[in-house]
């Protein structure tokens, strides 16, 4: 089920997620390589690279005090994952602050 809503939301992206997918896409972040909407157990992240097991988030208002992204964050991070979330006001308006915030998250900043 996780491939099926993945590929029904690469076909939908945020302004935002288009944003922050220039940045991160074709290895442009020092290397890096990221998937967008990318299946992970039940869930689908907006971004991840494996690799590094770090998973990027880039939400609305809609998501402010959601007890599901913590239930979310809690199953990925029993994983191994580490989770960044961003609004997608700060994409919008701090791409830069944005990738120095991933790049440290990497080890990379």
């Amino acid at each position: 089920m996780p491939d099926h809503i993945a590929r029904k939301l690469r076909k939908a992206p945020t302004d935002a997620e288009i944003h922050l997918w220039w940045a991160l896409r074709d290895r442009r972040l020092r290397g890096y390589k990221f998937r967008r909407q990318h299946p992970v157990g039940p869930y689908v992240a907006d971004f991840a690279c494996t690799r590094e097991k770090l998973i990027v988030e880039v939400h609305g208002g809609q998501h402010a005090a959601n007890e599901h992204d913590a239930e979310r964050t809690e199953w990925l991070e029993s994983q191994g994952w580490r989770v960044l979330r961003f609004w997608n006001n700060d994409v919008l308006t701090n791409i830069e602050g944005v990738v120095e915030t991933i790049l440290a998250a990497l080890g990379g900043g």
